[in-house]
């Protein structure tokens, strides 16, 4: 059901002449009655016409009138608002996630991948006015998900991340985040952002990261650099076991900081470290805040108007008022 709103509610106020009206009425229809002084009413008994006991109902349908006019007067009205957004300054984002062996290393839980996957979908279901791309990487990389606003698409596409024999294990972050800028070369977005995530050092692929990283700053890409690894010691795969499971030891976590920091100064973003599930949690809800997506909200308002309805009333009864007192009631006036 609709809302009833008034225009003019000031006009309300008027509500307080109606017991003035209703006083000087009664005081009107004392002074139109005229007095006669008589010894006896014995020959008046039985002659009083039910007309004249139903004449104040004219006062009535004027104070009726009056009322209904001042409620016009207030202007009724139904509003029915319907909302609109508009994303007015867009960002295309694409997240380049490291995929080598190491990625399988136990400091996260339930491992560093699985808790990537997660958060990472978080972030893209809090980014629904974006385009979202993913490009995966080891030695080589490719493009899992070009630049999109379809939300489902890079959802399942992150699902499916995993460590598999696709491409060469190794890390070429170079190589990822070149394959990461040829997404958004072309992008007019008035935003467009990278979110580079590693855990080891770049020992792999033809591009080196400080080229990658100028021709990201070239084409106005900001780059967040993520490490993922905690400090010390953590559980790595290194071989595969006959019935197919990975063997772990505990090595030596290394992440090549200095070039991390160095990428994403270049380009006007920032580096951050990945130490633990929470930790990571904090950064994208970091990145998520820095990178804010500019939302016009568009209300349209379809006012249905009432007043009519209260003004013919009024009219009515006016009328009504008028033809009885010079018709029906005429002889009592």
């Amino acid at each position: 059901m609709d809302k009833i709103t008034f225009l003019n509610p000031e006009f309300f106020w008027l509500f307080l002449l109606i017991p003035v009206a209703v006083a000087w009425l009664f005081w009107k229809k004392n002074q139109q009655s005229a007095t006669l002084k008589i010894s006896s009413l014995e020959g008046f008994k039985g002659t009083t016409s039910y007309l004249t006991k139903l004449k104040p109902i004219l006062n009535v349908f004027r104070v009726l009138a009056l009322s209904s006019l001042i409620v016009a007067m207030a202007r009724p009205r139904t509003v029915d608002v319907s909302n609109k957004t508009k994303t007015t300054k867009g960002i295309d984002i694409v997240m380049a996630v490291d995929v080598s062996g190491s990625m399988l290393a136990k400091d996260l839980k339930p491992d560093r991948m699985q808790a990537l996957k997660k958060l990472a979908s978080d972030f893209v279901e809090e980014r629904p006015n974006d385009r979202i791309g993913l490009v995966v990487y080891a030695s080589e990389a490719y493009t899992k998900t070009p630049v999109t606003s379809d939300k489902a698409v890079i959802l399942d596409a992150i699902r499916s991340i995993k460590y598999d024999t696709v491409l060469k294990d190794g890390t070429g972050i170079g190589m990822g985040l070149a394959t990461a800028v040829n997404r958004l070369k072309d992008s007019k977005a008035k935003s467009k952002v990278i979110i580079l995530m590693t855990d080891g050092v770049n020992n792999a692929g033809f591009i080196e990261p400080d080229t990658a990283s100028d021709i990201a700053k070239q084409y106005g890409i900001k780059v967040y650099t993520i490490g993922i690894g905690t400090n010390g010691m953590a559980l790595f795969p290194y071989a595969v076991a006959p019935n197919g499971q990975f063997l772990f030891q505990m090595m030596k976590v290394e992440i090549d900081e200095q070039m991390m920091k160095k990428i994403a100064n270049n380009t006007g973003g920032k580096y951050f470290r990945a130490t633990s599930n929470s930790k990571l949690a904090e950064i994208y809800a970091t990145i998520n805040k820095l990178e804010t997506t500019e939302i016009e909200e568009l209300k349209f308002y379809d006012y249905d108007e009432k007043f009519r309805l209260f003004v013919w009333f009024s009219g009515f009864l006016l009328l009504l008022e008028v033809g009885l007192r010079n018709t029906i009631f005429k002889s009592f006036i």
